[in-house]
């Protein structure tokens, strides 16, 4: 089950964190995974990563806002059955402490970004007879957030747009779906709790990971199953769906 034998993949993101774990297990399954980063570097050592374990990668520095470079790059890609849209980027601020440059920045990667793939990506996935898209969202465009308003409201244009795709493209078989994780533990949290809380990491680590019922953040790993099952075979009869991953943040916090 869950085979990705004989499919080829794009991970935007793939270099770490989230999109690595899935890039990696994608590969693990017999993807040939293509890895899109704006760190040529990041993508380069996960794609080494696959190679050295017996999978087939290949690394792609690309701005996943300028849509020349992504069209381009996909048609050099050419057919493909996964676009897995995980790249983005965070920002914590409330609506007036949000300056336009941020707000501008935050929607330019993470919903045109999200945008210029899936454009890129469809007449790809269309050689291919159909196929799956699965899209980052996060449970920040399902409950409030203090202090997430660019992320939020980008996250939840992301889940409209999943929802756009997967009705637009249902009768070419390509699906379109999107999840929704809480706090995971990926180097991003790290890098924040060093930038902003130095000295108390621990605590304010312990501090996050308690928001989640579970009593803990996720892990990338826990991520990149979900979006295996969802992109393959398997979730055939899935379409139009957001799955929220995240130790009972959503149902069980109220």
């Amino acid at each position: 089950m869950f085979s990705l034998k004989n499919k080829t993949a794009v991970v935007t993101g793939g270099g770490s964190g989230i999109g690595k774990a899935i890039a990696v297990l994608f590969a693990k399954q017999g993807a040939t995974v293509h890895i899109l980063e704006l760190n040529a570097e990041t993508a380069e050592a996960t794609a080494n990563e696959i190679k050295d374990a017996g999978g087939i990668a290949h690394a792609h520095a690309c701005n996943v806002v300028d849509q020349k470079n992504v069209v381009d790059l996909f048609e050099k890609i050419g057919t493909l059955n996964i676009l897995a849209n995980v790249a983005g980027i965070a920002h914590v601020g409330k609506a007036d402490t949000t300056g336009e440059a941020d707000f501008d920045k935050v929607m330019l990667v993470n919903v045109k970004g999200v945008y210029n793939c899936i454009y890129a990506a469809i007449p790809q996935l269309r050689k291919a007879g159909g196929g799956s898209i699965m899209n980052m969202a996060s449970i920040a465009a399902l409950v409030g957030i203090p202090d997430r308003f660019a992320y939020s409201t980008a996250k939840g244009a992301v889940m409209a747009m999943t929802l756009s795709v997967a009705k637009d493209y249902i009768a070419e078989s390509i699906r379109c779906n999107s999840i929704s994780p809480a706090r995971v533990h990926t180097p991003f949290v790290d890098g924040f709790l060093k930038n902003n809380y130095a000295g108390k990491e621990q605590e304010m680590f312990d501090k996050l990971s308690k928001t989640q019922p579970i009593g803990r953040m996720g892990t990338p790993d826990e991520i990149a199953a979900l979006a295996l099952y969802l992109c393959s075979d398997e979730a055939s009869f899935i379409t139009g769906c957001d799955y929220p991953i995240d130790g009972g943040f959503v149902k069980l916090n109220n």
